[in-house]
Order: structure tokens, then C-alpha cells, then sequence
């Protein structure tokens, strides 16, 4: 039996590390097999890919070279990683997935819709996430976890207004979509968060494998 796709979406500072860990927990006692991965990164030539993404520098960025960038990224982490989890029978939770071109480099960078649905089509193809949790905080909430960091990358030093655009790009793909993409309140206690991926889970679990 095929392996199910989760990608787990949100902004910056909306909590995603530590829903990983309530994810990988809950699956450990399901006993359901899994691999945790990430984008850009999730093989060694992406997470490479990963760094000349994120890492800040002084040269600006061209937009479509991040485009693509990413794109290739993702690219090689399908054909390496992914596909073959899910052709094994496991779970795949992926931090972060197809939504983030989308917003980051569609509706927060001003990129060409159709240029994304036709590099979507050509790398991805069916291959797109069987269900998302996408993190939901308010940009300042969210601002506030960053400033804490010891490390800031290039994205999480965009400006607010590039961040409020992230939030309300992830919402409108949540909204367009659904039956696939939950919304987590993650500006609530880490336990009232727990709380809602676990019941998200469940539910998907009881559909998918009918409780077994």
C-alpha cells in the first residue's frame, strides 16, 4: 500500500519545529512508518540548494533565480527521498512543500501564476501532498519567536509587509483548498496546538487507514 503525503505549511515563527515533534511522536505511537524531511533541502545536493537560498548575502536575489532554485531543489528531493517513501508504504511529513512556491515566490514576491503552475505541473505532477497543516499566527506573534532566534535567515529578514502578504497567501490556499489543507491556530498554547494536530491526525489516520 502507497505511503500517505503530509506537508506541514506555516510563516515565519508559527511553530513549525515544534509540531514536528508532536507529529513524529503521534505517528510513533500509531506505529505507522514515516520519514520526516524539509524544503528546500531533505537530500544532501538540496539542502546545498537550501543554503545558497537562505543564507544571507549581499548580492540581491533575483527573483526567478529563487524560483527555480527552489524548484530544483525540489526536484531532486522527489525523485530521491519522497517518491520512494511513499512507494515503500511510509508516511511522508514535510516541512514545508508546494504551498511555500506558491506564496513566497507567487503571492509574496509578485511571481507569475502561470509560470508556477507550469513548473508545478513539469517537477511535481501528481506527486502533491495528500494533506496540510498550515500553522496559522499573527505576523507580529510571529515577528516576536523570530527576533528570539540566534539565527535569522534571508527570508526571516523580509520586511513585515512581505510577511503579511506569506500569511494571507497561505489562508487564501487554505480557503481555495479545504478538503487537503487544515488550519492549526497556532498562536494558542504549545499544548492547545498539540491538541489540534493530534485531532487532524486522528482523523486523517481513521480515513486513510480505518483505525488499523
Amino acid at each position: 500500500m502507497k505511503g500517505k503525503f503530509i506537508s506541514l505549511e506555516g510563516g515565519e515563527g508559527s511553530g513549525k519545529s515544534t509540531a514536528i515533534l508532536c507529529i513524529q511522536a503521534w505517528l510513533e505511537s500509531h506505529n505507522v512508518p514515516f520519514i520526516m524531511t524539509r524544503e528546500p533541502g531533505g537530500t544532501p545536493l538540496a539542502e546545498e540548494i537550501r543554503q545558497l537560498v537562505l543564507n544571507p548575502r549581499d548580492e540581491k536575489v533575483n527573483d526567478t533565480a529563487e524560483l527555480l532554485l527552489m524548484f530544483a531543489a525540489r526536484a531532486q528531493h522527489l525523485s530521491e527521498k519522497i517518491q520512494p517513501a511513499l512507494e515503500a508504504g511510509a508516511w511522508v511529513i514535510c516541512d514545508r512543500f508546494l504551498d511555500s512556491s506558491y506564496v513566497y515566490q507567487g503571492k509574496a514576491r509578485g511571481g507569475d501564476t502561470q509560470q508556477l503552475d507550469l513548473l508545478s505541473e513539469w517537477v511535481v505532477g501528481d506527486h502533491r501532498p495528500d494533506a496540510t497543516l498550515l500553522l496559522d499566527v499573527p505576523v507580529e506573534v510571529g515577528q516576536q519567536r523570530i527576533v528570539q532566534r540566534q539565527y535569522q535567515d534571508r527570508l526571516d529578514k523580509e520586511s513585515l509587509v512581505f510577511h503579511q502578504k506569506v500569511r494571507e497567501g497561505f489562508l487564501e490556499r487554505a480557503h481555495s483548498e479545504p478538503n487537503r489543507v487544515t488550519i492549526i491556530d497556532a498562536s494558542v498554547s504549545i499544548e492547545a496546538v498539540k491538541s489540534q494536530i493530534e485531532n487532524q491526525l486522528e482523523h486523517l489516520f481513521q480515513a486513510w487507514c480505518g483505525g488499523k
